[in-house]
Parts: structure tokens; C-alpha cells; sequence
């Protein structure tokens, strides 16, 4: 198969580029590198028929030849990020998948959505299954993310219906591993760099909101499963297994043996009271269901985190002009 990544630099799009080459598919990756980065696929640039693109998908979305595949992942994801890139937040989940989804017209190829669990808001139902509506604050802080994904899921099925695109939308909920940046923003990597620098843990609010938190490899397991189904979905994506964030971060502190203590801060507006997938219908439809448990999957996160505060790939400075132009050569 030949595969299109939109967002192909970011964390979830450099683990789905590894696996979609490393199953034998030719992969074209598509970033304009405002949250992802190349060094996050730079260990693809040899791989015979894999190819980084440098574009912003809300301006243009145009590939020469066949394609087989369209994942749509491109989106600022993390509050840190979309809070401070509201509009393009909102141009990337309407333009940018209008563009995505034409692309997948044009080509007459299957188009998978990357959703969100944030399209459930601050959730009324727990667990959430995909029937539900969501209980959103469409003009909160958070709403530039959550309409953004909303009206991207709109478009992606009125395209079925009208156009005859074959799609599926996959919500994913939170998701953790190797290549989150450190300033993500996001719970995980906030508390292990705290933790591993011997530093306050710092929990928002007391602590008994809570999340269902996913290893990478199991939700590209899952994405590619509906990528390979015909189904239109749309279908949750995670991991069911719920904790609070007091007890997500004692866990990573004793997981790092560090001496770091929880402080607690001001909790965000909107910030979800509960999150956990009902995984029903994607063990239903595609035989999915996580297998990594978590415990192991912290560890092998924390082990990352560690070896990038030691080790050169945590730069000291930017990708210079001729590191990017490496990469994007691609093979």
C-alpha cells in the first residue's frame, strides 16, 4: 500500500510513518513541523519508500501518484499547544481535512480520521461509548480543539454520504510514549521530567479527576486495524484502565525512584472530571483491545525520557537548515 500521514512528524504520526513502513507500505508524510518535528522521523530518512514532505495541509495537500491510504492526524493536540494556536487549531480541523479528505476522493483511497475523546467534553455518561453526545463548552478555552475534532467528524461523513469517500474516524483518548516532548504539556511527560530533575510534581487541582491513559504501540495497533477495516465508525480508541492524576503521579514517582514531592496548582477551565473509553465496539468490529499493561508501558516511557535528558538526541539546539534538508530527502 502507499499511505499519506498528515501530522507524520508529530508523536503519533512518526510511530504510525514506523509501522506502516515497517509493514512494507510506502509512507508520505506530510508536516508543517509547528509541533511535530523531523528528528521525529529521521530514522525513516533511508527507508526505501519513505518521503517527508514539508506543507502546511490547511494551505494545500497534493501528492503525485497512487495512493492507497489517507491518515488525517495533523493538529496541534496537546492544551499547551492548542492554546496557543487557536485559529490554526480550527483551520487544521476544517480546511486541513477538507484538503485531506479531497486528496482521498481524488485518489479514490480509504481516509481515516484521527478524533478525540475531547469530542466528549466533560463527560455526563462514564464510560463513554461512541453514542454519546459529548458535553462541550463550545466557547470555553478548550472548544477550539474540541469543535475543531467535532466538525472534522461532521465533514469526514458527509463526505462519505455525498461523495462516496470510503472513511473512518477513530476517537482516541490519552495516549503516552516515547517522543512526547518533554514541554508537551500533557500529564505524563509533566511528571516524569519533574520527577527525573527532582522536582514538585505538580498535580492540578486535588487530584481526583481522572484518565484512561493508552501506550502508543497499542493505539497505532488499533488505528491501523481500522484503517484496514471498512468500517466507518466512529470507533474509541484506548485503554480503559482509569486513574486518578494523584495516583498517576505517586506512580510515576516511584517508578522513577525519584524524592520529588506533589504540589498541587490551579486546575484549567473545563478541565474533564472523568475520562475512560468503552472499547466494546472496537473489539466488536476490529479485534482490538490494549495489550501492553501499563505499568510496563510507564517504565519503558520513563526509560525514553531518561535516555533523552542524557543522550544527543535531546539538541541542544534547533535542526539547522541542512539537518532538515536531510531528512526531507527522505530514501
Amino acid at each position: 500500500m502507499r499511505a499519506v500521514v498528515t501530522g507524520g512528524s508529530g508523536f503519533l504520526g512518526s510511530h504510525l510513518c514506523e509501522r506502516l513502513v515497517a509493514r512494507g507500505d510506502e509512507v508520505v508524510a506530510l508536516d508543517n513541523f509547528v509541533t511535530g518535528t523531523p528528528a521525529n522521523v529521521a530514522h525513516l530518512a533511508d527507508e526505501p519508500g519513505f518521503d517527508l514532505v514539508e506543507v502546511d495541509v490547511t494551505r494545500d495537500v497534493t501528492v503525485a501518484g497512487d495512493v492507497d491510504l489517507v491518515l488525517h492526524l495533523a493538529s496541534p493536540a496537546s492544551p499547551v499547544d492548542y492554546l496557543q494556536l487557536p485559529i490554526e487549531t480550527l483551520e487544521v480541523g476544517s480546511i486541513g481535512t477538507m484538503h485531506a479528505l479531497a486528496l482521498a476522493r481524488e485518489k479514490g483511497a480509504r481516509f481515516v480520521l484521527a478524533s478525540t475523546s475531547e469530542v466528549y467534553g466533560d463527560p455526563a455518561v462514564h464510560p463513554q461509548p461512541e453514542s454519546y453526545w459529548g458535553h462541550v463548552n463550545p466557547v470555553g478555552p478548550r472548544g477550539v480543539y474540541d469543535e475543531a475534532k467535532r466538525f472534522a467528524e461532521a465533514l469526514t461523513l458527509a463526505h462519505r454520504s455525498t461523495h462516496g469517500v470510503d472513511t473512518g474516524i477513530v476517537r482516541i483518548f490519552n495516549t503516552f510514549g516515547p517522543r512526547m516532548r518533554p514541554d508537551d504539556g500533557r500529564a505524563i511527560p509533566n511528571f516524569i521530567r519533574q520527577a527525573l530533575a527532582g522536582q514538585p510534581v505538580t498535580v492540578a487541582g486535588d487530584g481526583s479527576q481522572t484518565r484512561s491513559i493508552c501506550y502508543v504501540d497499542d493505539l497505532i495497533t488499533g488505528i491501523l486495524a481500522m484503517a484496514d477495516s471498512e468500517h466507518a465508525g466512529p470507533v474509541n480508541i484506548g485503554n480503559p484502565h482509569e486513574l486518578s492524576m494523584t495516583e498517576l503521579a505517586e506512580w510515576i514517582i516511584e517508578l522513577t525512584g525519584s524524592t520529588s514531592t506533589i504540589r498541587h496548582i490551579a486546575r484549567p477551565v473545563d478541565d474533564p472530571t472523568v475520562r475512560q473509553p468503552d472499547t466494546a465496539l472496537a473489539r466488536e468490529l476490529l479485534g482490538w483491545e490494549p495489550q501492553v499493561e501499563i505499568e510496563d508501558a510507564l517504565r519503558r516511557t520513563i526509560d525514553w525520557f531518561r535516555s533523552e535528558a542524557q543522550g544527543p538526541r535531546l539538541r541542544a539546539r534547533p535542526l539547522s537548515a541542512s539537518d532538515t534538508e536531510h531528512i526531507l530527502a527522505g530514501h
